[in-house]
């Protein structure tokens, strides 16, 4: 199941959760478990759409490489 799909059927379930005939302490718990798990969701599918973002501006995203020197010189720029 897919991150977006799994937003879709929390939403559902939220929708559903106040006829349901559970206590309403449960619901309360429900509703606050739901919510949290929501607001994850959705702060890791826009983290995740910024960083294609990213990716597509620039294309320098995961393709940064160097290498660092000691100070030491080689022995072709010795001589």
């Amino acid at each position: 199941m897919t991150r977006e799909s799994l937003v879709i059927f929390l939403g559902l379930v939220v929708l559903c959760l106040p006829s349901l005939g559970i206590p309403q302490a449960w619901k309360l718990y429900g509703t606050i478990g739901l919510g949290i798990m929501l607001i994850l969701l959705g702060y890791s599918l826009r983290h995740s759409r910024y960083l294609r973002s990213i990716e597509k501006e620039n294309g320098e995203r995961g393709t940064d490489s160097f290498v660092e020197s000691n100070g030491s010189r080689s022995v072709a720029a010795l001589e």
